[in-house]
């Protein structure tokens, strides 16, 4: 009996008793079932998992797509923002489109676009008249949070094409090509809605994109490494496969927590007047 509790891994239960040879071998199939086998093998339950996840999410962005294609936002760069939400906010995220985001016709957008009341004339310390304040920052984080999104899922497979490394690991090369392109795209996602003002020549547009977007997309990918460096080492390995589902599931809820760490630092700078509430 003991042998059998020593071939699937229990012997702390072996020493109870507590357990038939029978009853360790469908809990070790069970395990192996989820968790894959333990040399490594595939993990069919969270491969299922994943590719539902990476589809509704896909499905969800394209109906947001579909939707700010027939009622464009007021903010052209949120015509990409709200879709891209949608792909690491499966379903739920076309509820939150449909709540903060959408525009029933022209004349509102003309309406929500010059609801807008300016700060300091750069595109900053603005606040939406028509929603909570909680709701524009919240709607301020997807901007930033769509800039990182599209940023690390490009980056994602070039890091991977090229194989490159960072101090002799995959992982933090990673890391440190999905942040440079998140920090491209998400000051690119700011500068290009301040440059459409027409207030300000591009050097001063761009310092002031850096300027109220730097430290919400810092923390953006704070809490996404986080997630995926915890994923690194219980599910996907220290070398990530981008050719796998597991790995954009994981991006999917890695994203998701980091926007729950950059809406904080979304909800600072715009209390400070460094950004607007949208």
């Amino acid at each position: 009996m003991r042998e059998c509790f020593l071939k699937h891994g229990l012997a702390a239960a072996a020493d109870r008793r507590r357990l038939t040879c029978e009853q360790l071998t469908g809990f070790s199939m069970a395990r192996s079932f989820i968790y894959g086998p333990e040399n490594g093998g595939d993990k069919p339950m969270l491969i299922t998992v994943s590719w539902l996840f990476i589809v509704l999410g896909l499905l969800t962005a394209l109906a947001i797509l579909v939707a700010v294609i027939r009622n464009p936002q007021p903010m052209t760069i949120m015509n990409v923002t709200w879709p891209v939400s949608g792909l690491y906010l499966p379903v739920v995220g076309w509820w939150i489109y449909r709540r903060l985001g959408h525009v029933a016709h022209h004349g509102q957008a003309h309406d929500h676009h010059h609801g807008h009341q300016h700060g300091d004339g750069h595109g900053h310390g603005h606040n939406h008249g028509d929603k909570p304040f909680w709701q524009g920052v919240f709607v301020s984080t997807s901007h930033c949070g769509g800039g990182c999104v599209l940023g690390d899922a490009i980056a994602a497979p070039l890091m991977s094409l090229f194989g490159v490394v960072v101090f002799g690991s995959a992982l933090l090369g990673h890391f440190v090509g999905e942040f440079i392109a998140a920090y491209a795209f998400g000051i690119l996602f700011q500068f290009l809605p301040i440059m459409a003002m027409g207030n300000d020549a591009w050097p001063t547009a761009l310092k002031n994109a850096i300027k109220a977007d730097t430290l919400s997309l810092v923390a953006f990918e704070i809490g996404m490494f986080g997630w995926m460096t915890l994923a690194a080492f219980l599910w996907l390995g220290l070398e990530p496969d981008v050719a796998t589902p597991q790995f954009w599931f994981m991006m999917q809820i890695a994203m998701v927590l980091g926007f729950a760490t950059a809406y904080p630092a979304n909800w600072w700078l715009v209390r400070r007047g460094i950004k607007h509430a949208m």
